[in-house]
């Protein structure tokens, strides 16, 4: 029994599977919303299944890139509960549970290119084909019309998630370009990642780990409004 979180945007997410399969999940769509409401979704969603926290086998988290406060409150639930219930974390990258979202989509050879929005051009991305094979690791890219002219030229790439939506006009007139409105934010999909991950015991240390962020959080000055 596996309890998933993805907390990597503006969507909160809280999943449960029972040895791959889905038992349920729910999935609020408002903005910060995740520390008020994700230990509420945690209760709930054990109660609903009739699940006590006992029978949890192990925790799953997406552990980004993305939202720095978002991760930050994600990882901190699960550690807590992992810590608590003395049961192991597992963590799945958001590009990659994103990836595996539309995969369940596409039914033709192709790219998959999920991204989040990093401000400004740039994006956190990374690359699979549709088996889910990473062909590209996860980087923070600056988007311009040079970008991914090599898997451009030889075959579709779908592009998806909350950064997609700007790169759209700089990269949209290509044939090969496939824009899809459809971020595949889940838990359900971290969820399945984890749940081959617990098969092969991938568990993090607890003590020491921490959300894939790419860029350092930088705080902004707030300005004086009384200057």
């Amino acid at each position: 029994m596996i309890l998933s979180i993805e907390t990597s945007t503006k969507i909160c997410s809280v999943a449960l599977h029972n040895e791959g399969q889905l038992l349920a999940e729910t999935t609020l769509h408002v903005d910060k919303s995740h520390s008020e409401k994700l230990a509420v979704l945690i209760k709930d969603i054990l109660s609903y299944a009739d699940v006590t926290s006992k029978q949890l086998a192990a925790v799953a988290v997406a552990s980004g890139p993305g939202s720095y406060t978002g991760l930050r409150i994600g990882v901190s639930s699960a550690k807590g509960l992992c810590y608590a219930l003395g049961i192991p974390l597992i963590s799945v990258n958001t590009l990659e549970a994103m990836a595996r979202g539309m995969s369940k989509l596409i039914t033709e050879e192709a790219i998959l290119c999920p991204m989040l929005d990093a401000r400004r051009m740039e994006v956190y991305c990374l690359l699979t084909d549709t088996k889910l094979n990473v062909l590209q690791t996860a980087v923070a890219k600056i988007i311009d019309e040079h970008s991914f002219e090599k898997e451009l030229e030889k075959q579709k790439v779908v592009f998806f998630g909350n950064g997609a939506p700007k790169c759209l006009p700089v990269l949209g007139n290509n044939k090969n370009a496939v824009f899809v409105n459809d971020e595949s934010i889940s838990a359900v999909n971290v969820g399945e990642i984890a749940w081959k991950k617990y098969q092969k015991q991938e568990f993090e240390d607890l003590a020491y780990f921490e959300p894939e962020y790419l860029k350092e959080f930088k705080a902004i000055k707030p300005k004086n409004l009384f200057a």
